[in-house]
């Protein structure tokens, strides 16, 4: 019988040998059921073999072939080989992880269960069409709204449920008014519309847009842009002129973005600038059915824009022309567990192996992207202004905390700012980077802070619920009467969070509609886009919140930027962290001053000299990066060498500690053109009852790097490691 060889979500980096019943005809890509131990699993067919290194007595055949979806193809399967061999993960879990879930399951699939109910379109009936938006009565604001987008023609119900949480009870309504009626669903509209590909709207391109865009439709094969455009400087427009470009060839686009948050706005604006273009978006907040539905219209070809999170980076994409990854340098694009692979470093390599053009966008390319556009590996494009025609960048000014009295943690500088801009009916963002009431609750008898018992880190207060909470392992607790080290029930809370700024701006400004956006007050499902859409309708006046107000938004009203506590990052002992810290304050005070009228930025810090403030002041990116990387070539950091970073954890500390050790001893040989540092704690040293220690390893050649890696796993892989968790992250950005 003919043999083939399976790749299976297992720890184990090996390919497993099936036999194939007659009369069965198996290709390479395609899902089968195989029998593995007492279970069946689903693999993936990744070799056709003539002989195995097993007795054909032990060969067991294959129970079924799972042919409901097409195979996956030879530049997916690559790419996938790519990723296991350079990150050093187990081909059939870095294989298995990029299918949806369901395609991941030994139950049946139908293809019915694509035709899921996001795919029905609606559009406006007759009578719809003849009835003008002014007869809707202006309370009811979600039905109009659904109004007003069918009056640009057909749309899917997963772009009417983005529109209010409310949505599908107007829905219900106008269909029962006989004003809106269900059309041919979306995978039969597509094909048909697919070429046209006509913007609608948007403005004329400015000279420096042009260029860009002339710049990426004139690369003939594979070529890598980097984008460097300052905040509010038209990049998403240059991207939906890119689009058009592209798909009237014929081709699909792929645009990855860092946050969960920015899909729906992006994808609406898409949606309205190419209404006639299928587009669909992947990422973890889907549920199951709808992944799988998007995922096999971008592999069908249905699907000509696919939006996603990083895992969107292995979406199969037949007729791939052009990707685009938005906010190129956010840490979010790296995997931090499982298979620890960077969406973007994947995307660079997806788009040569494709023979297509890649474009980074970001006004703060990391430092890696910038080194790589100054020594010619990447085409830099720049885009020095804002698009709108009256917007300026904003002033940035620095507020001295040693010398300014300050209340609740905010300066009287900045509580006049937000003042003037109430009398002014204008918007204002306090951004600060820690949700929660206060870092931790401290008794001022004893010094008793409340620290996690599971953890290394401080319990955070979240007054509004009375509990002490732990970000890093989820650990909480009710809040003490007393001091449970010496009975003072004097507790005080130290430092601010998000709900402690917006309950002294609510007591400063008693008047003011003052709305917290931060991972607490998000976390139900529809949540932000309702925060969202009260920004837009200018229903708030003051914004408290964290990195997810930090980029990507637009709100045309915000002309005040207020930032607190951001001196953590300057002495930090991660050496990227004030990279970090320059890209954060950059996109928040992007924010400000993105239409017509000035926006101001006010820095609270104790240190207004430091070169990343004054780089900041004169919007100044190129000499901030200048300096960092004077200082990462002196100091033999990237991107001058490359980083491999051994972690590992465990309950046992001394067990811990001899694998650490044996590890280290076992590097140390092989060596070659490789440094290897001692054994260290993870930052965090202790989480969820787990000691966590770690070991870097670098080289300033990649690919002695690279042999290194192999011969070292090899010998790792045989070390007594019981009840350890351990891991190789290439290319590692947290330490």
């Amino acid at each position: 019988m003919p043999i083939i060889r399976v790749a299976l979500d297992v720890p184990l980096a090996t390919l497993f040998d099936y036999a194939v019943p007659p009369h069965c005809n198996v290709v390479v890509g395609q899902r089968v059921l195989v029998p593995f131990g007492r279970n069946q699993r689903v693999g993936i067919v990744m070799e056709c073999a003539a002989d195995s290194a097993l007795a054909a007595d032990r060969l067991k055949p294959i129970s079924q072939i799972l042919d409901e979806v097409p195979p996956l193809t030879k530049d997916v399967l690559a790419l996938l080989k790519f990723c296991s061999e350079y990150y050093h993960a187990p081909l059939g879990s870095t294989v298995l992880s990029a299918l949806p879930a369901r395609l991941r399951s030994s139950k049946p699939f139908t293809r019915t269960q694509k035709n899921s109910k996001q795919a029905l379109r609606y559009a406006l009936t007759a009578s719809g069409c003849a009835l003008e938006i002014e007869n809707f009565p202006k309370r009811k604001v979600v039905q109009r709204r659904i109004f007003a987008a069918l009056q640009t023609g057909a749309i899917s119900l997963a772009q009417i449920r983005t529109l209010s949480s409310t949505a599908m009870t107007a829905l219900k309504a106008l269909v029962e008014a006989g004003w809106v009626e269900v059309c041919a669903d979306l995978t039969e509209a597509a094909p048909q519309q697919n070429h046209a590909a006509q913007l609608v709207g948007g403005h004329i391109l400015t000279a420096a847009q042009q260029q860009a865009v002339d710049a990426v439709t004139q690369a003939a094969g594979y070529a890598s842009f980097l984008l460097h455009g300052v905040t509010g400087s038209g990049k998403t427009e240059i991207y939906v002129h890119l689009m058009q470009h592209f798909l009237q060839r014929g081709g699909q686009v792929l645009l990855l973005v860092p946050e969960i948050n920015l899909t729906p706005q992006l994808e609406n604006y898409f949606r309205s600038r190419l209404p006639n273009v299928a587009l669909t978006s992947l990422h973890s907040g889907l549920n199951d059915t709808e992944r799988s539905h998007n995922w096999l219209e971008a592999q069908s070809g249905q699907a000509r824009i696919v939006l996603g999170t990083r895992l969107a980076v292995f979406a199969p994409l037949p007729q791939l022309a052009l990707i685009i990854v938005d906010e190129e340098h956010d840490s979010s694009f790296k995997q931090q567990d499982g298979l620890r692979y960077s969406a973007r470093d994947v995307a660079i390599f997806r788009a040569n192996q494709r023979g297509v053009p890649i474009v980074l966008g970001s006004a703060t390319p990391a430092l890696e992207s910038y080194f790589n556009a100054q020594n010619g590996r990447y085409q830099l494009l720049r885009l020095p202004q804002r698009a709108a025609a009256q917007a300026r960048l904003p002033e940035v000014r620095c507020i001295n905390i040693n010398n300014v009295y300050m209340q609740h943690g905010i300066s009287e500088p900045l509580f006049a700012a937000l003042g003037e801009r109430l009398q002014r009916g204008e918007q204002s963002l306090i951004f600060i980077n820690r949700r929660g009431y206060a870092p931790v609750l401290m008794c001022a008898a004893c010094n008793w802070l409340s620290g996690c018992r599971h953890c290394a880190g401080k319990l955070v207060l979240h007054l509004q619920d009375r509990r002490l909470r732990c970000h890093h392992c989820g650990h909480q607790e009710a809040v003490p009467r007393a001091c449970p080290s010496c009975g003072n029930v004097d507790l005080q809370p130290i430092g601010s969070g998000t709900q402690r700024v917006t309950s002294a701006l609510q007591e400063h400004f008693p008047q003011a509609r003052i709305l917290r956006v931060d991972k607490d007050s998000t976390r139900n499902k529809g949540a932000w886009a309702a925060a969202r859409r009260q920004i837009q309708n200018a229903e708030v006046d003051i914004l408290v919140g964290t990195q997810m107000l930090a980029k990507g938004h637009d709100f045309p009203n915000l002309t005040l930027v207020g930032v607190l506590n951001p001196d953590g990052a300057l002495y930090s002992g991660d050496f990227r962290a004030s990279e970090k810290l320059f890209a954060q304050l950059v996109q928040v005070a992007g924010r400000a001053g993105r239409a017509e009228k000035p926006g101001q930025v006010l820095v609270q810090t104790a240190f207004p000299d430091h070169p990343l403030y004054r780089a900041l002041h004169d919007h100044n990116y190129d000499a901030w990066a200048q300096t960092l990387l004077t200082e990462r070539e002196m100091a033999g950091f990237p991107p001058f060498v490359y980083q491999v970073m051994l972690r590992a954890e465990g309950r046992q500390q001394s067990t811990l500690n001899t694998f650490m050790q044996q590890a280290r001893e076992a590097a140390l040989p092989l060596a070659q053109g490789v440094e290897v540092y001692g054994v260290v704690p993870a930052a965090l040293s202790r989480r969820a009852n787990h000691t966590r220690l770690q070991l870097l390893v670098q080289s300033d050649s990649r690919r002695v790097l690279q042999q290194f890696l192999r011969d070292w796993q090899a010998l790792l892989a045989v070390l007594p490691a019981k009840k350890i968790r351990w891991s190789l992250d290439v290319d590692p950005l947290e330490f």
